[in-house]
């Protein structure tokens, strides 16, 4: 073997020497780039699990907080239409009085609440009161009663007030304390959610 053919199979024994230590150099350095890119993407996946989390609750929580507001918008809503409703009921109502008003029947009543006060006074002095709007029944009741009977300077919409001040008796059978009565304890029943 010449020099030149020594030299000629060195130079390829130690560059196939360098090509496989080379080759294991790349193949050590591409592991260690793999491990770091995998513990890179399993982080990496943790973190956006982890947002995903996060915002599915954050957007829960906006959700919750805007089905609160708009359920309380929706409270707001149906209170300020039931005191509508109410009021608008009540206005009927005292329209369906005052037509009442203008019945034989309603005098009927007041003979009737007028006699039942006076069984109540048994003989003890009693004054009896009734509405001014009433004021031309006057003559009429007390012909069919027997009972003297005053015409109040106070509007009670309607009905009787007798006292009894020996016993200091308010017998109270006029419209207005009742409508008022109602009127507080009034609450629209039913339907879903509604009271």
């Amino acid at each position: 073997m010449t020099i030149e053919e020594k030299i000629s199979h060195l130079q390829a024994a130690a560059m196939e020497e360098a090509r496989t230590e080379g080759n294991a150099i790349m193949k050590k350095h591409e592991d260690a780039l793999m491990g770091v890119f995998e513990q890179h993407r399993i982080e990496a996946t943790r973190q956006s699990e982890m947002r995903v989390k996060a915002e599915r609750v954050h957007a829960k929580q906006q959700l919750n907080m805007a089905m609160s507001k708009a359920q309380l918008e929706l409270k707001r809503e149906l209170g300020k239409t039931q005191k509508e409703l109410k009021k608008e009921l009540f206005r009927e109502v005292e329209e369906l009085i005052r037509d009442f008003m203008k019945t034989e029947e309603y005098k009927r009543l007041l003979i009737e609440y007028i006699n039942k006060s006076a069984r109540f006074a048994d003989g003890a002095a009693i004054t009896i009161y009734i509405n001014p709007t009433d004021e031309d029944k006057k003559d009429y009741l007390e012909e069919h009663t027997g009972m003297a009977l005053t015409v109040s300077k106070e509007d009670f919409i309607g009905g009787v007030r007798a006292v009894i001040r020996e016993r200091n008796i308010l017998i109270d059978h006029a419209f207005k304390g009742a409508i008022e009565k109602e009127y507080r304890e009034f609450v629209f029943r039913g339907g879903a959610g509604v009271e």
